[in-house]
């Protein structure tokens, strides 16, 4: 799945939405520390109130929001697995009415107690619904909907919450005239941070892809590994953040350890170019050890050796033929995404913008250089232009 699809699923989750409708939603309550089954309930989701609902639709999209390959990844099942959880989901997915796809589910959730013990009362919640995608956008001219064909798809989608303690109160009785203490028992479900959680199956070429699973991982650039294997029983995948590390690790084996800013922010626009070149297409360019050495020779770097840089991605990865992507190596390109730290302070910029800053020397002294196109206002008050650290004549 691409950003776009996961964006459009997401953005139907709302009521009163004929793209989408979940017959079932079906909520497992798991105790702590003895890691049972305490409750289970699967219910029509019409039936439940609007309040309840809308909680629940907002808990669906917050665990289809991230970056993919930061909190979203999509992962490829095992291959030739007993019991595999792509079979258990698959059979839940073909199931009719009845109780055969929330029995699959249960066999989900005894993978989940399986691979390890909650410190916390969790609620896992499984939907089951039919997402509808039309083919093409509505034409006003010619009172063309955008649902006189529309592609159709079942899915399955679970979220993992964890509940908190309710908040002991101080509550003044107006009848009674008095104060009294709040007392709760009963936890609190924080349908508003789900820790984790999946959709089946992925969407391409608006077509379901029951090879592939959709998983939301707890935090950003954090995922689950023993989930990802024992419970989903898929392949883990790299992060964004990992990927950026190996490129930067291969680069500093291949060419060393010091690139001045000019080099480096060469390096930045050169693969930005390449990410745009293939946003049209909605591709995902990677980069082998051939084009790595392309990005750098490009970039100025005309000192870099192919073999060595082959041995780098041997070194580094432990595979010369591991492709990175693209999108991952480079910060956020529009933003203030690098970080400048220094003793005396720290510095944001964007990487477009990492030209305009130099490390230079001078009477045996490091600075940081900034070039700025306007006067430095500070507190109110604006600069005086120095020379190479001493007042301008003018």
């Amino acid at each position: 799945m691409n950003k776009k699809d996961i964006a459009h699923i997401r953005k139907q989750f709302k009521r009163e939405n004929d793209l989408l409708h979940i017959s079932e939603i079906f909520n497992v309550y798991i105790m702590k520390e003895s890691s049972e089954i305490y409750h289970q309930v699967s219910r029509p989701f019409s039936i439940l109130d609007q309040d309840e609902q809308e909680l629940f639709l907002a808990n669906f999209k917050k665990v289809l929001t991230g970056s993919l390959d930061e909190k979203l990844f999509e992962l490829k099942f095992q291959a030739d697995l007993e019991d595999s959880s792509q079979l258990i989901l698959h059979q839940a997915l073909l199931a009719n009415e009845g109780g055969h796809w929330q029995e699959q589910m249960l066999k989900l959730v005894e993978k989940m107690l399986n691979e390890r013990e909650y410190d916390m009362d969790i609620v896992v919640t499984f939907i089951k619904g039919d997402y509808l995608k039309p083919i093409k956008k509505r034409n006003d001219e010619t009172e063309e909907s955008d649902r006189d064909a529309v592609y159709s798809h079942n899915f399955i989608l679970c979220t993992i919450n964890k509940t908190q303690d309710p908040k002991k109160e101080l509550l003044f009785d107006y009848v009674e005239k008095q104060f009294k203490y709040n007392v709760i028992v009963d936890p609190i479900i924080n349908l508003k941070a789900p820790i984790g959680g999946f959709l089946f199956p992925c969407f391409i070429d608006q077509a379901s892809d029951v090879n592939h699973i959709l998983y939301s991982a707890p935090k950003a650039n954090e995922p689950d590994p023993d989930f990802i294997n024992d419970v989903l029983n898929a392949e883990e995948s790299t992060t964004a953040q990992e990927d950026k590390i190996i490129f930067e690790e291969i680069v500093r084996d291949a060419v060393g350890h010091q690139l001045n800013t000019s080099t480096l922010a060469n390096v930045y626009q050169e693969v930005h170019r390449i990410v745009e070149e293939n946003e049209a297409e909605d591709d995902t360019p990677k980069l082998d050890y051939k084009d790595v050495e392309q990005v750098l020779k490009h970039s100025g770097i005309e000192t870099v050796d192919h073999e060595k840089l082959q041995t780098a991605f041997q070194n580094v990865v432990d595979n010369d033929q591991y492709e990175l992507k693209a999108k991952h190596i480079v910060p956020k390109y529009n933003s203030k995404s690098i970080k400048i730290n220094t003793k005396v302070a720290n510095v944001a910029v964007s990487p477009e913008d990492l030209r305009f800053v130099k490390q230079i020397h001078f009477s045996g002294k490091r600075y940081l250089m900034i070039e700025v196109e306007e006067d430095t206002v500070i507190d109110g008050f604006t600069m005086i232009p120095e020379v190479f650290g001493e007042k301008s004549e003018d």
